[in-house]
C-alpha cells in the first residue's frame, strides 16, 4: 500500500543538523544576528546579512569550528 505525501512528510524529522544549530547560536549570542547555514559534505557556508557581520566571523572561524564540532571547511558569504 502507497503512502500519501502527507503521511511520508508527517514522519519527515525536519530538526537543524547540530552544526546548524550550534553556528545559528553562537552568532545569535554574540552579535544579536541571524545567518542562514548550508552544511555540506565537505564544508559549511555560512551566509551573513551585510559585510560587517561576514568580515568579522572571519576572524572567529575557528570559534565557530569548536561551537560546531567540525573539521569542515567554513566559507562565508555576504546575502
Amino acid at each position: 500500500m502507497a503512502d500519501s505525501l502527507f503521511n511520508i512528510i508527517a514522519r519527515k524529522d525536519f530538526d537543524e543538523p547540530p552544526e546548524i544549530r550550534a553556528i545559528k547560536q553562537y552568532v545569535a549570542d554574540r552579535f544579536n544576528e541571524a545567518v542562514e547555514v548550508i552544511v555540506r559534505e565537505r564544508d559549511i557556508i555560512i551566509t551573513a546579512p551585510g559585510a560587517a557581520l561576514a568580515g568579522t566571523l572571519r576572524f572567529h572561524v575557528r570559534h565557530l569550528q569548536r561551537a560546531a564540532q567540525t573539521d569542515k571547511r567554513i566559507t562565508l558569504r555576504i546575502r
